[in-house]
């Protein structure tokens, strides 16, 4: 972090652009996602995701102009990071397709745990620095990323696993 952080306002504003190029990382990732999803409900369950993160991606863009200034202009490493463990499991030519199918759902999760851990602390710090209508566009975002965790849960332990843990034939 290049910006002296001297108070929580200006890590806020950090944090947001953090979670800002997050998002967008994501947007990228998750096309690759669903293409290389083999079960459509998973494939639905990233294609659904995909919609929702535009509008948190916009939802920043909003919070980041209430507050006046650019939620553009920093990598997040941790984002880069758990899509390149995507990208692994994407490229894995020699992956039966429902452990493949697993191995997504959890990199897949890796991701929404972040993200949850971050939008967590963002809407903590809205609500310290009184931040009314910014917390409640946050909280939304959460929200919608714990759902999209419950779902590839449900996804995974209703047949994803379990598929995966049948021997090959």
């Amino acid at each position: 972090m290049s910006t002296k952080l001297d108070n929580l306002l200006k890590l806020f504003q950090e944090q947001i652009k953090d979670a800002y190029s997050a998002e967008h990382q994501l947007l990228s990732a998750l096309p690759k996602m669903t293409a290389a999803a083999t079960d459509d409900s998973l494939s639905e369950a990233f294609r659904d995701h995909t919609e929702e993160t535009r509008g948190q991606a916009a939802r920043l863009e909003k919070v980041a102009q209430e507050l006046g200034f650019s939620p553009k202009g920093k990598r997040c490493a941790a984002m880069q990071g758990l899509i390149e463990e995507g990208d692994e499991v994407i490229t894995n030519k020699d992956a039966d397709p429902s452990v493949k199918d697993a191995a997504l759902i959890c990199a897949a999760q890796k991701v929404e745990h972040y993200e949850i851990a971050l939008y967590g602390c963002l809407c903590a710090y809205a609500r310290i620095l009184s931040l009314t209508n910014v917390q409640e566009l946050l909280e939304q975002t959460l929200a919608e990323e714990r759902a999209a965790d419950t779902k590839l849960t449900e996804i995974a332990e209703e047949w994803v696993n379990l598929a995966a843990a049948q021997p090959e034939v």
